[in-house]
């Protein structure tokens, strides 16, 4: 099963308050998705969120086509004090 995680300033923000984002097949449902993230991170999901992004064709000033696959993307909310390493944030740099 493919489960990628989102790693953006608004994912990492919301992994801060316990909801994690990954990206998924489209034909993946919410009970394939939440198996998935408990096999693979052993965590407990009490409940996912799903979002569906359509496949796109732009053209840019030349004419040129380019063609953006369509996914999906789950949101999932995790048991109280569980959480995901991959998603925490490293320290602040120094200058």
């Amino acid at each position: 099963m493919k489960v990628k995680p989102i790693l953006t300033e608004k994912s990492l923000g919301l992994a801060k308050k316990g909801w994690y984002t990954f990206q998924v097949l489209p034909g993946f449902s919410k009970n394939e998705i939440k198996c998935a993230i408990e096999n693979i991170f052993q965590v407990h999901v009490i409940k996912i969120r799903t979002l569906k992004y359509k496949k796109l064709i732009k053209k840019d000033y030349r004419g040129r086509v380019k063609k953006i696959k369509g996914y999906k993307r789950a949101i999932a909310k995790l048991a109280e004090k569980e959480k995901i390493d991959l998603f925490e944030e490293g320290g602040k740099k120094k200058k």
